[in-house]
């Protein structure tokens, strides 16, 4: 279903495995590899302070409702468009706002979050956590996968 390695476009014989590449040194280029990325989330790289996670989400699908108490986190929207709810409880999702390619949302440590694909392709992102938030290597091939490795 998934390939586990994204086209190299200045390199066209060389391709980027999807995998933890953390806590090494590592450089890519980040769009490209989020655009072509078709995993819900995959974590790229994983050090002792931040973790990169790529994420796929499909039209009419979301994140789901989340929060991390202890963790700050920056989403870039890649390609597509989606709609994204914040507050301080999760029955309270008073910051709503509309965002597209080349968005950039800040998440603080505490708040409530939703962001929900609103287009008819998918939701490519990157995100970023401070502290990581996910374990080293995590695969979430599907959302399924992710909510069923959540509740364990």
């Amino acid at each position: 279903m998934h390939n586990d390695y994204i086209f190299n476009p200045r390199h066209p014989l060389r391709r980027t495995r999807l995998k933890d590449y953390g806590p090494c040194p590592f450089v890519v280029n980040i769009e490209e590899i989020t655009k072509q990325n078709d995993y819900f989330r995959i974590a790229l790289w994983t050090g002792e302070y931040l973790q990169l996670t790529l994420m796929n989400i499909n039209p009419d699908d979301d994140i789901g409702l989340e929060m991390h108490p202890d963790v700050d986190q920056f989403i870039r929207i890649e390609e597509g468009q989606g709609f994204v709810m914040m507050g301080d409880r999760r029955d309270q999702l008073d910051f709503r706002a509309k965002v597209y390619d080349d968005y950039a949302i800040f998440i603080p440590a505490g708040k409530w979050h939703n962001l929900i694909n609103t287009g008819r392709t998918p939701l490519k992102l990157y995100s970023i956590y401070a502290p990581p938030e996910h374990p080293r290597g995590t695969v979430h091939e599907t959302k399924e996968d992710a909510e069923e490795h959540h509740g364990q």
